[in-house]
């Protein structure tokens, strides 16, 4: 039987249902693969057409010559069956299938179909009512919308249009996914076969899931704490209230289960749970981008006296802790800063402070970080302030406490200045309150698997 592997590594493709009108699932698809950059080979297979998007057309499967490794699977769901019984004897190794029309309102036998064709021929099948794989290492997007930058985070999804955002989001910044995986009906393939894919994948750092149930049996608990143990693991799972529940129940035809027992189960095993789609986001980020900090102790350096005090009811509220700077970093402090500044955690630089001020803090603060023992430093910047990127660099460079950054108000100056630290592997958040609540999740899954 092939595996997963099998279908993230095709080397070529065959998109049946292809087409040469916008409006259809099969022109995007055939379209994504092209543009997202896929170096193998691309077969569109529609009877009526005899060339699409400048590639020669075959009328079916068994009209191409050469083998195919993968399908991608966009026709009515009635043909969807035949479609795969001649790609099992063509040899094809898997089938991504994005039509619906499946267990999802009923059909259950004709679903059933599909899965007793693919293990008659050892063939894999993600779907059906799927909305397809985007694996960046292969540059495969077979799914949409186009994502092509490669990143660190491997996310599997339940609902496409979740998934999608949060990989829309990587890619506005510059941080980018290793895979986006539109899961479905999830006839044969799982999130679990995702889950030991990436834990054993050097492309992946980070390993998110969007769930909204998990079948007893399927081996998710097993994997997802194997999986813990080697790389951090974000989790959204809709459906922590009742009414959420029966939305679940209505949208996939899952049992959403116990979700204090699902919470209980995330903090035993140092799984991060998101409770929306942001603050899985920024989980996701920031494990991608920083090791996990030594201890719970943050120093909140500051422009903006506003956004630290927020810093710090956030910090509070979530069990981070804002440990008063020492006598130690004080005394040069003082000697090194405007008279203005508020020497204290958070450290006010005040409204009138210049990257340069910044600098002069930070070496101070790097150069004590072992006799202060903070284990992050929150550097939030507001308003414009040129150079502030080249001063985050060089605090990551040193490497001597762990950095994040907030940067607000700062106009089309931020816009630069952010791109510049994502680009050099600095978590960057748009509030304070995003950033230590993305912290307090990662911190809290350090402290559970220690405990």
């Amino acid at each position: 039987m092939y595996t997963l592997r099998d279908i993230l590594y095709a080397s070529s493709i065959a998109v049946v249902g292809a087409s040469g009108k916008p409006s259809k699932m099969g022109h995007k698809l055939l379209n994504n693969l092209i543009e997202g950059g896929f170096q193998g080979k691309i077969y569109p297979i529609n009877p009526k057409e005899p060339e699409l998007m400048g590639l020669p057309c075959y009328k079916s499967l068994s009209d191409v010559e050469g083998s195919i490794d993968l399908i991608v699977v966009c026709v009515p769901a009635a043909a969807v069956a035949g479609t795969l019984r001649e790609a099992g004897k063509k040899g094809v190794k898997g089938a991504i299938i994005i039509s619906g029309g499946f267990r999802e309102i009923g059909n259950d036998d004709m679903e059933a179909e599909l899965l007793s064709i693919a293990r008659e021929y050892g063939m894999r099948i993600i779907g059906p009512n799927c909305q397809g794989i985007n694996y960046t290492a292969n540059q495969m997007c077979a799914t949409w919308p186009v994502v092509i930058t490669q990143g660190a985070i491997g996310l599997v999804t339940q609902s496409g249009t979740i998934g999608a955002e949060i990989e829309l989001r990587a890619e506005a910044e510059g941080i980018g996914v290793t895979c986006f995986a539109a899961l479905g009906n999830k006839l044969d393939i799982t999130e679990v076969d995702f889950i030991n894919f990436f834990v054993e994948d050097p492309h992946v750092k980070v390993i998110a899931l969007n769930i909204e149930g998990i079948a007893k049996g399927s081996g998710f608990q097993e994997a997802v704490i194997k999986a813990a143990k080697k790389k951090p693991v974000v989790i959204l799972k809709p459906g922590r209230t009742a009414k959420g529940q029966v939305a679940v129940a209505s949208h996939t035809k899952s049992l959403a289960g116990n979700d204090a027992l699902f919470s209980v189960f995330c903090k035993k095993y140092g799984i991060i749970r998101a409770n929306d789609i942001t603050e899985m986001y920024d989980c996701c980020k920031l494990a991608a981008m920083l090791p996990c900090p030594p201890n719970n102790k943050l120093l909140i350096m500051t422009s903006s006296g506003g956004s630290g005090i927020l810093a710090t009811d956030t910090a509070d509220e979530n069990g981070v802790d804002i440990m008063p700077l020492s006598e130690t970093a004080k005394a040069p402090l003082r000697d090194s800063l405007p008279s203005q500044c508020v020497i204290s955690n958070p450290l006010d630089l005040t409204g009138d402070a210049t990257s340069e001020r910044y600098g002069d803090a930070s070496d101070i603060i790097c150069q004590y970080a072992d006799k202060l023992g903070y284990g992050t430093l929150l550097m939030i910047y507001g308003d414009p302030i040129p150079g502030a990127a080249e001063v985050a660099q060089k605090v990551k460079e040193d490497g001597r406490i762990s950095l994040i950054v907030s940067y607000l108000g700062g106009g089309s100056v931020q816009a630069a200045e952010v791109a510049e630290m994502s680009a050099a592997g600095i978590p960057v958040f748009p509030t304070p309150e995003r950033a230590v609540k993305a912290l307090s999740h990662l911190l809290d899954t350090k402290i559970e698997k220690e405990a």
